[in-house]
């Protein structure tokens, strides 16, 4: 037997093993597929085997490399011109790209030290901060607040205290991806339709209930209700598996537009913030440019314990605080220029709000302490027209969502989201919306763009992060005084950071691409029109409010915020042309979609992280979870049952071309049962006997596909 890179190999059994198809190797691992694989007992650290496919008809023989943990195919020297290079080389098969190819400080799994996992999660509060904020103060006027600062500061409270709840169950239970919860602007349009009703009109200003509490909570109860009867349809897509089956249809022409639409669609609201004083919000762009590009890698002294005593450090805090930075140092600018009297003193000027005393009011109006609780404005009410129209923004948020965790996923060092998570966590965002109705933030929650940008700008994917910044959401809420101080930020600060991260988001997007054919004319008409029809037909309808006229008010707010929505419009343009246009898989680019994370070597380590973080063993043991959409035992045929896929019979799986490479991790107690599997796939080879039937006798517990 010849050796493996200058390592003596060994044999599987008491002789060589052959085997006439790729596909039979598979089938003897099938049945394992879903498992976790245990750590090793003490004295149990099996190698992991790779087969290299497709197979060619000439038997071969399967070397294992002990030590280096690889399978290497090898066939009579006469035949080596007939086997693939990739397959007749001496050394191991070369292993695909790591995740963290972004050059990420703290992966999703990385656990930074709590002083800076503090930092970093204030500074994704702060990231979010602007957003949350603008929507109860856009709010105030339709719900006829008036000039009440203490209804306002009420209203931050609650809303960054449900985001911070919404938050933690995400990033724990929900989809488990670094990603911030937070409020939706896609919940703005059908809240201003339910407003805009002849009923909820507000009195005119000086009139008797004008900005009295009664007046604006018995709107704000309207809109509570609409908001949790629609979370209940977004909590059975996501936990019923409905969101999973759309999966199946999706790929990169869908996904790209979708998430670049979700940053470009912002560019108005980026572009109103900076207008206010364009050299403050200028010189924001050019201090996060500076921190997270050019001064990335350059390392700046400070106090620490190191090897038992205090000392210098070295740390990359440009890299990891570019946010924090940004915003201090032109804060700083603006309070100066205040001070000098730079900008207008006149409330009615738009450069008003570049001052840093702008909003000193609702700092001092504010509570010390205020405790956010459902039902504090009233039980909420229910009306046919305010469920329909609020749905519409319910589905736009969902796909917006799916969006934002591929996008998510890709900057924090993790694998495409599978089904299961991309279940739960539509379901669990579903959950977050009702918690918001209960506690009447007047908006819903959704996942962040702000921040999921701010993730690729700070190279920190780390989960535990975002736990901690929802744990500061839920605790800053508590202390009005502090979150009120937050609200004196200057606009154009706030427009220069979103001119950064929306940036962030739209490149992600197109990033998706790559798995694309770009050669292809059909896949080019399919990414421009999709992303020039989602900005068209949105613009179009803004500027055109009444132009859906159905006869059937509900129906029309439905429509009008779906093709409202640019995300919406775009991706489901992509969809159809993607599913509609003939094109090979290869073309679509569905293939490399689907399978590039799964052909790394530490695929199974990497999704266990969409894994629930307790009860798995319980889970694992219980056959009818795999049944359920959204546990990580899911199993993926029903989906394929329930959208017509052939399930493979085991007749025609040798029929079916598969190149991709399998993993097959066999630990085992001894070298006996590698003697086992490998004599029983001798025997099993070229009969009709199901081996996978016997594979459990074998490795009750220790193997699994990846």
């Amino acid at each position: 037997m010849s050796s493996v890179a200058g390592t003596e190999a060994s044999t599987v059994g008491s002789e060589s093993v052959f085997y006439s198809s790729r596909d039979e190797v598979r089938r003897i691992f099938a049945q394992a597929r879903g498992r976790k694989v245990e750590e090793p007992k003490e004295g149990i650290d099996g190698p992991i085997f790779w087969i290299e496919g497709p197979e060619p008809e000439e038997k071969r023989d399967v070397i294992v490399d002990q030590e280096l943990r690889s399978f290497t195919a090898r066939a009579p020297e006469e035949d080596l011109d007939d086997i693939p290079s990739n397959v007749r080389s001496s050394t191991p098969v070369s292993q695909p790209p790591p995740y963290n190819d972004l050059d990420l400080q703290y992966t999703i799994e990385d656990v930074p030290p709590w002083p800076i996992c503090i930092i970093l999660g204030f500074q994704h509060y702060l990231t979010m901060f602007g957003a949350t904020v603008a929507l109860p103060l856009i709010l105030s006027g339709p719900l006829c607040v008036g000039e009440n600062n203490v209804a306002k500061g009420q209203l931050i409270s609650t809303i960054f205290f449900v985001s911070g709840l919404s938050t933690l169950l995400q990033t724990t239970i929900g989809i488990r991806l670094p990603i911030v919860q937070g409020g939706t602007y896609t919940f703005l349009v059908p809240t201003f339709a339910i407003l805009s009703l002849e009923k909820w009109s507000c009195p005119a200003e000086g009139d008797a209930g004008f900005g009295e509490n009664e007046t604006w909570q018995q709107r704000l109860r309207e809109i509570q209700g609409a908001i949790m009867v629609s979370a209940l349809f977004q909590v059975f897509i996501g936990f019923s598996g409905l969101m999973g089956i759309m999966l199946r249809f999706i790929g990169p022409l869908a996904i790209a537009p979708t998430i670049a639409l979700v940053g470009l669609s912002l560019f108005e609201p980026a572009a109103n913030f900076c207008g206010v004083q364009w050299g403050i919000a200028c010189f924001t762009i050019f201090l996060v440019l500076l921190f997270s590009q050019y001064l990335a890698k350059f390392n700046a002294p400070a106090l620490g314990w190191k090897d038992g005593r205090c000392g210098v450090i070295w740390w990359p805090v440009f890299k990891l605080f570019p946010v924090i930075l940004a915003i201090i140092c032109a804060w700083i600018l603006s309070a100066i220029l205040t001070a000098a009297g730079a900008y207008t003193s006149d409330p009615n000027n738009r450069q008003y709000l570049a001052r840093t005393d702008a909003r000193t009011s609702v700092l001092k109006e504010a509570p010390w302490f205020y405790f956010p609780y459902p039902g504090q404005w009233g039980t909420p009410t229910v009306s046919a027209a305010g469920v329909f129209g609020m749905l519409a923004g319910v589905l736009a948020s969902m796909v917006e969502s799916v969006g934002d965790y591929y996008a998510c996923a890709r900057l924090s060092g993790a694998p495409p989201p599978p089904i299961h998570a991309i279940n739960r966590g539509i379901g669990m965002e579903g959950i977050g919306c009702l918690l918001a109705g209960m506690w009447g933030s007047g908006n819903g929650t959704t996942s962040y763009s702000e921040n999921i940008g701010a993730i690729g700008i700070t190279k920190v994917g780390s989960r535990r992060v975002i736990q901690i910044g929802g744990i500061i959401m839920i605790l800053l809420a508590v202390f009005g005084k502090f979150g009120a101080l937050f609200t004196t930020i200057p606009d154009p600060i706030i427009g220069g950071l979103f001119c950064c991260t929306f940036g962030m988001v739209t490149a992600v997007g197109i990033s998706n691409l790559r798995h694309v054919d770009l050669n292809s004319s059909r896949n080019l008409f399919i990414l421009g029109f999709s992303l020039i029809f989602g900005l068209v037909l949105p613009s179009w309808l803004r500027a055109n409010p009444g132009a859906i006229n159905t006869g059937v008010t509900e129906l029309d707010q439905v429509i009008t915020v779906l093709l409202s929505t640019n995300m919406a419009v775009g991706g489901l343009i992509g969809l159809i042309l993607d599913n509609t246009i003939p094109g090979t898989l290869e073309q679509r680019g569905m293939l490399k979609w689907r399978g590039f994370m799964e052909d790394h070597p530490e695929y199974d380590r990497y999704m266990e992280g969409y894994n629930f973080p307790f009860g798995m063993n319980l889970i694992r043991k219980v056959a009818c979870f795999r049944h359920v959409p959204f546990c990580p035992t899911f199993h993926e045929d029903f989906i394929s049952f329930l959208t017509c896929g052939r399930k493979r019979s085991k007749n025609t799986d040798s029929q079916t071309p598969d190149t991709k490479p399998y993993a097959v991790d066999m630990t085992a107690e001894d070298s006996g049962m590698n003697s086992m599997i490998g004599d029983r796939l001798h025997h099993h080879r070229g009969s009709d006997t199901d081996f996978e039937d016997e594979l459990p006798a074998i490795y009750p517990t220790r193997t699994s596909v990846l």
